[in-house]
């Protein structure tokens, strides 16, 4: 009897083992992790030789009732300098860390990366278009580190309800799964399985693992309260709002915001834009950033997509600021194999607009199909736009893919009704370890118009390039440099009506170097041809035969100093090769702390001969001259709370040597209308404290101020002593944001 009972006890304790639940303590019980995946083959991918990492590493994948849960035991030698440098959330630190990206679908449309640097530190990112990775979105997970002699440990808990995902096929889920770890001190990257994301494939090509299915609900509401001092135009307000996150499972999740606080703790990069291409800006708005990789639809040029949220709460139709708006919701999903997506927010005011979107995507087999179309009502305008898109792509083996679309426009307004088409499509070969191709189409009719709610830096284009990119590895011990990649590429871009706007040859070098850093060469060579952009539709101007090289350097954290380093110099679109111009921008940073750091960049550029568009077909060529400073202090006191100042300042001088008329046929004669001189004042600063009370959860003080001014004084010098006493902006606000989940 004795014997049964000690049997029983022993299969008792033994289930209860076996079923422990995961603690997230970043320590890796055997007993929690039974039964869980084991990874051991982690490879180098950075450089991507394939062979195995220099250094152990093992994890351990489980799915729990909770979510996906992820352990990593990373091993690091003495002779390896370890990272203690601290990191605020989502800064792009070169330090020790660990990656866990996720493709809840297993379809290669959209990733989440969950990032955990060996000091605590974390980042989350939304990855789309296979490779391209955004910081603006803040997700919520657990981790927990611990660190020992030989290493560090990482536990990572993802919960269910994160981001959408379609129903699981009974009761397993197939996910996409990739990790890696980073040494911060060599850039050495081991990843499992051994992909990386220069190439053309990186998301389609993660692991395939088949889980135990489970699924999560979430009803969460962050409230939040600003109250803000404003001494610039006098007065003491009070701003609430509120946003609201339903996830009833994985297949259905509604966001919505009510009276959002959109960005006031955030502050955009100073920019002194003359040419007539629009600055394209991140957003870090939170209700746009959740669940927003569904409505990614891009027109592969540049940040080129149909859907640009900065578009909501931008510039008012009546001219009188930013847009006030009322409210904005979001519900994403998926009913079998095809995902949906739908958005609309409504502005505040006569002139308050109207933003609807609707997205599907559908897969079948090795192919994609999606639509998306997109609808802005201007009433203070009495304008509607239409736009509709639809993408598809095919990836027929492992080494080949092509992704294509088409988008069409409609624009109805009194005496201004257009529409448009525009299609791209992009094709990838990766012939082996060593070599890729791609090859790149686009066509944008003159009359395409998809800014309304997108961004698009041109219309009135055909472009085609061809690439060859070949990688460099196995590099002698005593190089600098651990691999290289290479990037040749041949373009040609003309405008609808066939006039030539570039014809250019590329040779870019990407290297990774032995102290984790990274180094980038690029030569552009163009052939004379025409900018047909100048005069915002008048005459083109002709541009003699030029090139500009850049270069560009980031070094991580050495013994107490950091640094990173940008520059060009570049022939003249008047000029050709004659007065060269140039750029250079140095910035480093000193680390009197591993968690307290001052970093002080400046920057200069002369632009000999630069154009700057009048009126009609009148342009000023000015010897331009801008000074920019990029400081700060990030304090990171723990994880929770980081203290940041940052002041930025841009100072243009630009002295007028000639006013010029740009004639019918490209030429560019002297004129007799009076041009100015001109200069500009800019300037940012910011005091920001946070406090993560919990999870998405933040106490925030805030001191903004800034301005901008222009005028006919050109002197660069009186334009940067100015900047200092510019108040514009001249506020103090404190934010209280809570969630709260049921």
């Amino acid at each position: 009897m004795f014997r049964r009972l000690a049997l029983f006890t022993f299969l008792c304790v033994a289930s209860a083992a076996a079923h422990a639940e995961v603690t997230i303590d970043g320590h890796i019980d055997p007993t929690e992790w039974a039964g869980a995946k084991r990874i051991v083959d982690f490879r180098d991918t950075q450089p991507k030789t394939g062979k195995p990492g220099s250094q152990p590493t093992e994890a351990w994948v489980l799915s729990t009732p909770k979510g996906l849960a992820v352990a990593i035991r990373v091993t690091q030698s003495a002779d390896i300098p370890r990272s203690r440098q601290q990191a605020r959330r989502d800064e792009n630190a070169l330090v020790d860390r660990i990656n866990v990206m996720v493709d809840f679908d297993a379809d290669g449309r959209v990733g989440y990366d969950f990032e955990v640097k060996s000091q605590g530190g974390v980042a989350d990112e939304v990855i789309t278009n296979e490779s391209d990775f955004s910081y603006d979105w803040d997700g919520r997970w657990d981790h927990a580190v611990s660190e020992d002699a030989e290493g560090y440990s990482v536990e990572v808990l993802i919960p269910w309800y994160i981001a959408p995902m379609r129903k699981a096929n009974g009761d397993t889920r197939t996910i996409g799964l990739y990790i890696d770890r980073v040494i911060g001190s060599t850039g050495e990257r081991m990843a499992w399985p051994a992909v990386s994301f220069d190439n053309g494939r990186f998301l389609s090509n993660f692991q395939r693992v088949e889980l135990p299915a489970y699924s999560q609900a979430l009803f969460a509401v962050t409230p939040y309260l600003v109250g803000k001092v404003d001494r610039a135009h006098g007065g003491t307000s009070f701003e609430q709002g509120a946003d609201i996150i339903w996830k009833p499972n994985g297949q259905t999740q509604l966001t919505a915001t009510i009276n959002p606080d959109f960005g006031q703790v955030e502050s955009d990069d100073l920019v002194v834009n003359f040419s007539p291409e629009e600055t394209f800006f991140t957003d870090k708005r939170p209700f746009f950033t959740e669940n927003q990789g569904i409505f990614d639809f891009s027109l592969l040029d540049d940040y080129s997509q149909l859907v640009y949220t900065r578009r909501v709460g931008g510039a008012s139709d009546d001219g009188r600021g930013a847009a006030d708006i009322s409210a904005a919701v979001k519900v994403n999903g998926s009913v079998g194999s095809t995902s949906y997506g739908i958005l609309t927010a409504q502005e505040k005011g006569d002139a308050g607009r109207t933003f609807g979107a609707f997205r599907l995507s559908q897969n079948i087999g090795t192919q994609t199909f999606g639509m998306l179309a997109t609808r802005v009502n201007h009433p203070y305008l009495d304008r509607d736009a239409n736009v509709l898109g639809f993408d598809h792509r095919w990836q027929p083996n492992a080494a080949f893919s092509i992704t294509s679309n088409v988008v069409g426009s409609k624009i109805d307004q009194p005496r201004a009704d257009s529409s448009g088409l525009g299609a791209t499509s992009i094709a990838f070969w990766e012939m082996n370890d060593v070599w890729s191709q791609q090859w790149l189409g686009m066509y944008f009719g003159r009359r395409l118009d998809i800014d309304d709610f997108g961004y698009l830096p041109r219309n009135d284009m055909e472009y085609l390039h061809w690439e060859v990119r070949q990688r460099v590895t196995g590099l002698p011990e005593d190089s600098a440099y651990t691999s290289h990649m290479w990037h040749y590429r041949i373009s040609a871009l003309d405008n609808t009506e066939g006039r030539v706007v570039h014809r250019r040859f590329r040779i870019l070098r990407d290297s990774q170097r032995r102290d984790g850093g990274e180094e980038v060469w690029r030569l552009d060579a163009f052939t004379a041809a025409y900018d047909d952009l100048l005069t915002r539709g008048g005459n083109a101007l002709h541009t003699p035969p030029t090139a500009k090289l850049t270069y560009e350097r980031e070094r991580p954290r050495i013994g107490r100093w950091a640094w990173e380093a940008e520059g060009f110099i570049s022939g003249n679109q008047l000029t050709g090769y004659h007065r060269l111009g140039y750029y250079f921008k140095f910035t480093p940073t000193y680390f009197i702390t591993d968690a307290f750091s001052v970093f002080a960049g400046a920057s200069y550029e002369w632009d000999p001969n630069w154009l700057i568009w009048q009126h009609d077909n009148l342009v000023g060529a000015f010897d331009g001259r801008t000074v920019g400073i990029d400081s700060g202090v990030n304090w990171n006191l723990g994880n929770k709370q980081e203290l940041r100042v940052k002041l930025q300042t841009l100072a243009v001088g630009a002295k007028l040597r000639r006013g010029l008329e740009i004639t019918p046929t490209g030429g560019a004669v002297p004129s007799s209308e009076p041009v100015d001189d001109l200069g500009v004042a800019n300037l940012g600063f910011q005091v920001r404290y946070r406090y993560e009370i919990a999870p998405l959860s933040n106490l925030y003080i805030v001191y903004n101020r800034g301005g901008y001014v222009d005028d006919t004084n050109d002197d660069v010098d009186a334009q940067f002593r100015r900047g200092f006493s510019l108040k514009d902006v001249n506020e103090g606000l404190v934010k209280v944001a809570y969630r709260l989940e049921f």
